[in-house]
C-alpha cells in the first residue's frame, strides 16, 4: 500500500466522509493541569473512551475482606513471567502477626513495568487471586526508577482501592474495578465451566459474580 493509500483509510474513517470517527480529545489531563484544574481533568471533552472488560492494565496486589494479603510469596508469577519483569521474595508468617493467611506472604514484590509486556500470565499462574490488572493503562515516567513498582504501589489501601501514583491518570470510577479482569481459563481446562462463582471475596469488592457464558451460542 502505497502512501495515498494509507491517507485515504484515515480520511474514509472521518465522519465528514461518512466514517465513524474513533479518536477523542484526550490529552491525558495534560490540558487540564496547564489551565490550573487538575482535580477536574474532564474539561474541553478531555475524557477518556470506555475500556473494554478485560483490557489489561497496570497490577495490583489483593487482599481478602478481613484485610490480610493475599500474596503468599510462592513466586509462580515471577517463574512464569515471559519478560522477566516480576521479582518476588516470600518471608515467613509472624505466627502472632501473620500478614497473610498461609505459612508465607510476599515480603518483596517488584515489577517493571519497562519490562511487562501486559501478557497477564501472571494472574493467570497465581493460585490465590492476589495479582491482578486494573483498566489503567494511561501513566508514564519521567525517570526509570519510577518504572519499578514495588509492593508500596502495588498493593491496594484499607478500602481495597489502588494506590494511585502522582504520574497516574485515574478518572472516578476507575478504582471500582481494580480486579475487574477474570481469568481467562477455567479450572483444569473445562470448557463446560461457567455460570459458578469462582471469585474469593475481596476485600473492597466482596465476591465476584460468576463468568457469562463463553460461547454466543450460550448467550
Amino acid at each position: 500500500m502505497g502512501y495515498l493509500d494509507g491517507f485515504a483509510v484515515t480520511i474514509r474513517q472521518h465522519r465528514l466522509f461518512g466514517g465513524k470517527q474513533v479518536t477523542t480529545e484526550y490529552s491525558g489531563g495534560r490540558t487540564a493541569k496547564k489551565r490550573g484544574k487538575a482535580t477536574d481533568p474532564d474539561v474541553d471533552h478531555d475524557e477518556k473512551i470506555d475500556k473494554p472488560e478485560r483490557l489489561h492494565g497496570r497490577h495490583v496486589l489483593n487482599k481478602y475482606e478481613d484485610g490480610m494479603e493475599k500474596c503468599i510469596g510462592c513466586e509462580l508469577c515471577a517463574g512464569v513471567c515471559p519478560a522477566k519483569c516480576i521479582y518476588v521474595r516470600g518471608a515467613d508468617n509472624d505466627p502472632l502477626n501473620p500478614t497473610s493467611p498461609g505459612e508465607r506472604f510476599g515480603f518483596v514484590y517488584e515489577i517493571n513495568y519497562l519490562r511487562c509486556i501486559h501478557c497477564d500470565l501472571c494472574v493467570e499462574a497465581c493460585p490465590t487471586e492476589a495479582i491482578t490488572e486494573t483498566k489503567l493503562f494511561e501513566f508514564s515516567f519521567t525517570n526509570r526508577q519510577d518504572a519499578i513498582y514495588t509492593k508500596n504501589e502495588l498493593l491496594v489501601d484499607d478500602e481495597g482501592k489502588p494506590r494511585a501514583q502522582p504520574w497516574e491518570d485515574w478518572r472516578d470510577g476507575e478504582d471500582e474495578l481494580t480486579s475487574g479482569w477474570m481469568r481467562a481459563t477455567s479450572p483444569s481446562g473445562d470448557a463446560t465451566f461457567r455460570g459458578v462463582v469462582g471469585w474469593s471475596n475481596e476485600l473492597g469488592h466482596g465476591e465476584r459474580a460468576p463468568e457469562p457464558p463463553q460461547n454466543e451460542a450460550d448467550q
